[in-house]
């Protein structure tokens, strides 16, 4: 089984803000985002002329931030799979765990199926909607145990900066 933590911590410059992450196993979620996109999208940006690999890191690790809390709601809902209907996705039943780094969570989600048994809460078939030929990405699935996810879920990680941001800025 993994490990997760929670995380809220401040968009930007906007301090009252607050956005959640993940880290599972020590890793930022968007880290593994990354590595499942980073052959996708070279093969869409294939020709483009940019040929930075640093450049090619900050895109790959760029391309979503978390959800605001207000947006969230009650993460307790959210987290363990029952969200709410403007992040509802009938056709699949999954969950968006990370939003655009626009802002706009919508315009670039992550979404995955979160199932719950007594025992477990499981992440698993991620996929990016707006790119549907990318099919099912190479993640997870992600096992934790229940117990320990609620305790981590109801007492986040608080921090001053974007972990990520602050790493690679």
């Amino acid at each position: 089984m993994q490990r997760i933590e929670f995380l809220n911590y401040p968009i930007g410059d906007q301090v009252p803000t607050l956005q959640w992450g993940f880290r599972i196993d020590g890793t930022d979620l968007r880290a593994y985002a990354a590595d499942a996109t980073r052959d996708l999208w070279r093969q869409e940006r294939e020709g483009d002329g940019e040929d930075d690999p640093a450049a090619e890191e900050r895109f790959l690790l760029g391309q979503h931030d978390g959800l605001t809390l207000d947006e969230v709601g009650d993460p307790a809902r959210h987290f363990l799979g029952d969200t709410a209907p403007d992040f509802a996705a009938p056709s699949d039943h999954t969950t968006p765990l990370l939003g655009c780094q626009c802002g706009i969570w919508a315009c670039w989600p992550l979404r995955t199926l979160i199932t719950t048994t007594p025992d477990t809460v499981t992440w698993s078939s991620f996929r990016q909607p707006f790119r549907k030929e990318w099919g099912e990405l190479p993640m997870g699935p992600y096992v934790f145990d229940r117990p320990a996810y609620e305790a981590a879920l109801t007492a986040p990680v608080q921090l001053a900066a974007d972990p990520l941001r602050a790493v690679n800025a």
